[in-house]
């Protein structure tokens, strides 16, 4: 049987939305106002094989990136259970502890935003790997030069700073210093949403080569349906914080058994202009809901407001 590699059971993420001053004061003076809780991720189950690479899908809000932060250990859950290779990591402590968080590793959306300008790249790649002792003195410098050089940048680059470089070459610095720790497991958040499409095809290229090379798993959480169904074994669709589908990548694509799901997929460009023309968008909603304020499904691809506070 195929390993486990991270699971999850029953995830959940709630926010606040607070009242802000005026809408405070507005309550004490008798105004029918209350904070809301926004459930973010809403009692997400997904299991993770060693050597997979997990897809999750959605419309921008609905919960994907708050599953990826939690599962790298950014953002603690309101509720639920991450399980690593089998054991509850909240329950993990010293050692161990350390292991299972050095094992899973990010890689986000902007790089441009997630590289501190302040430092070279030989202190961004090296600095985790410094701090948790995995290298130290003489040997970090050919250390980070290695790693550079699996990305696909020259290591003479490294004592430059992030805005230097393009897009494309910041993300493989994000993706170098997630590396550097000698992960077991890569989140990676919507990584070529914000990079050219003459760049995009070569970072997926260098995530397959990667994964190859040092054995990774992958959650790969994007907007790009078509990226997805090359790169990714499975994939979950998640909609307002729950996985509504979840299937291997072809029969999830060939046959869609969700109405979310076809929803999404009937946004696709088809290449072929006779086929596009002949295909019909269907329509998702005819308002945009709030988090706060769940969609019930009325008919196959129609969702209306349920006015049920969570």
């Amino acid at each position: 049987m195929t390993e486990t590699m991270l699971a999850t059971e029953g995830l959940t993420k709630r926010f606040e939305k607070r009242l802000d001053l005026a809408g405070r004061i507005a309550a004490k003076l008798g105004a029918n106002l209350r904070e809301e809780v926004v459930r973010a991720v809403d009692g997400v189950d997904l299991s993770i094989a060693k050597g997979e690479v997990m897809g999750l899908v959605g419309e921008s809000g609905c919960g994907k990136s708050t599953v990826g932060r939690m599962l790298a250990g950014i953002m603690p859950p309101s509720e639920g259970s991450i399980y690593w290779k089998g054991r509850n990591r909240a329950g993990l402590e010293g050692a161990e502890r350390k292991a299972a968080n050095l094992a899973v590793q990010m890689v986000f959306q902007d790089p441009a935003s997630s590289l501190n300008p302040r430092l070279r790249v030989e202190d961004i790649v090296g600095e985790a790997p410094r701090v948790h002792g995995l290298v130290s003195g003489a040997g970090l410098s050919a250390y980070v030069d290695e790693t550079l050089t699996s990305v696909g940048l020259d290591p003479t680059v490294k004592r430059r700073y992030p805005h230097q470089f393009s897009g494309g070459q910041r993300q493989r610095i994000g993706i170098a210093r997630a590396l550097a720790v000698k992960p077991e497991f890569i989140v990676a958040d919507e990584p070529i949403s914000a990079l050219d499409v003459s760049i995009q095809a070569q970072v997926v290229n260098l995530l397959e080569d990667l994964q190859d090379e040092f054995n990774l798993t992958y959650l790969f959480i994007a907007h790009d349906l078509s990226m997805v169904r090359h790169i990714c074994d499975r994939v979950a669709v998640m909609y307002f914080g729950k996985i509504v589908e979840l299937a291997e990548t072809n029969e999830l694509y060939d046959n869609p058994l969700h109405a979310y799901t076809r929803t999404l997929l009937s946004a696709v460009p088809v290449p072929d202009p006779r086929i596009e023309r002949e295909r019909r968008r269907i329509n998702l909603m005819d308002q945009m809901p709030d988090p706060s304020n769940p969609l019930k499904e009325v008919k196959p691809g129609h969702w209306v407001v349920t006015n049920e506070k969570q």
